[in-house]
Formats: C-alpha cells, structure tokens, sequence
C-alpha cells in the first residue's frame, strides 16, 4: 500500500527507533514531500552526520520525492485551521495535504495526529 511518510516516521526508520520495522515495510511503495525531506535532512545534519553521508544515506533509500509545489502550498496552508490546536507544523501540513492529494494514508510517529478528523487516513509507526 502507498503511503506518504512525515519526518517523524522516516527518523524513526534511520534511528531504529520505535516503529522502524513499519517503515520498512512501506518503504517500497512510500512516497514524501520534499519539505518533510528537508526536515530529515536537517535533523541528521543536527546529529553530526556529514552532508555526503545524508544525500547517500537518504538516495540509497530508494524513496520517491514529491516536489512542494503552489497547489500543495495551498493545501497545506489550508489545512491550518483544522489541525492548529493538535500544533501541527508546516511539514505535519505537507505530509496530510500530499496523502490527500495522493488519496493514501499518511504515516507517522505523532500520536497527535491520530486526533485529526480531516478525512485524511492516518497511520501510526508506534
């Protein structure tokens, strides 16, 4: 099944972290956006991983990368009323707006999410 992976899940996969193996799993048919991607990206960087070994790291996973373009920038701006009082981010905002676009659940590790009654499917890694 086709998911569209938060941060959050994607982390949890690299670090071994709780909900790694469900990951793993969706990783052959998952998909991100590129602003959950960026916020990978610098949470490695934060953990003194050098640039190299993140672009081969995260390449060498295969994943498919949506780009974040104006239709989602509305989308996930529009979204902002329905999901400010779980505290949601501008890359929460683009992982949902992508699984509905796409019509896929979105995958992640913040429980916070499963309160969200936005039509949109979401799963959990833990």
């Amino acid at each position: 099944m086709t998911v569209v992976l938060d941060a959050s899940a994607l982390l949890a996969l690299l670090n071994d972290e709780p909900g790694a193996e469900i990951v793993k799993e969706a990783l052959p048919q998952a998909v991100i956006s590129t602003v959950n991607l960026a916020e990978v990206v610098g949470k490695l960087l934060d953990g003194g991983m050098p640039e190299s070994q993140v672009i081969d790291g995260l390449e060498g996973l295969g994943l498919r990368q949506v780009s974040f373009d104006v239709q989602q920038a509305y989308a996930s701006g529009f979204l902002r009323g329905s999901t400010r009082l779980h505290g949601l981010s501008l890359g929460d905002r683009a992982c949902l707006s992508l699984a509905k676009r796409l019509g896929v659940p979105a995958l992640t590790s913040d429980r916070a999410w499963s309160a969200l009654d936005i039509g949109i499917q979401v799963l959990l890694t833990r």
